[in-house]
């Protein structure tokens, strides 16, 4: 039986023209995501065998969404396809038990190797990113972030300019809540205007320049 796979991506020509490499190649793509959150519902109510995921979404980034679809449907098995190669998101892919780490740079073959890898239960790391884990490298990990995971939710959702409304209607909690985990978190960067903010989340990955 073909393995079926969700794809999310936020460029639409990026996602579609991964889709047609998929399917090329026999497997079966049942759902489609542009953002991070969506791709866990879309996971969760689907429970496909593999998720492809783009590190930088809006709404909730790559790891994150890998994370909380881990929680959802542990029978998928996440792989991020990403730009990024950068030492700390590698690190912290692996702490957080993803499967796959592809580079959007490298050939096709790549990622079909990757989901054949990560079929038969192995892990799986581009080729040119041999020695991006090193011990002496991964000590600069993006678990050394102050932030807790739902401060970097918060995070993430102000950078993208969201009112404290809309986050706190986003993550179903109240809009105190929300107030009380930017001033905290806040404090926590010791940064305390959106462009620090943005800055920072740039920096972290959670949001495209």
């Amino acid at each position: 039986m073909s393995l079926r796979i969700l794809l999310a991506d936020d460029h639409v020509i990026v996602r579609q023209g991964v889709k047609n490499l998929l399917v090329g190649e026999g497997y079966k793509v049942v759902g489609e995501a542009t953002d991070g959150r969506e791709a866990v519902r879309l996971a969760q109510v689907l429970q496909p065998d593999i998720a492809i995921l783009d590190l930088s979404m809006p709404l909730l980034n790559g790891l994150g969404a890998a994370c909380e679809i881990l929680k959802v449907s542990r029978r998928t098995k996440p792989i991020l396809l990403t730009l990024h190669r950068e030492a700390p998101f590698v690190t912290e892919a692996i702490r957080l038990g993803i499967k796959a780490y592809v580079v959007k740079t490298q050939a096709a073959a790549d990622l079909f190797e990757a989901i054949r890898v990560v079929a038969r239960g192995e892990t799986y790391m581009s080729p040119n990113l041999f020695g991006v884990t090193s011990p002496e490298r991964a000590n600069v990990s993006l678990s050394s972030d102050p932030l807790s995971r739902r401060e970097r939710e918060i995070l993430q959702l102000v950078a993208e300019g969201k009112s404290t409304k809309e986050i706190a209607d986003l993550l179903g909690i109240s809009f105190n809540t929300v107030e009380s985990h930017r001033t905290r978190l806040m404090d926590k960067l010791n940064i305390h205007e959106r462009a620090g903010l943005v800055r920072y989340a740039v920096r972290r990955g959670l949001i495209q320049p």
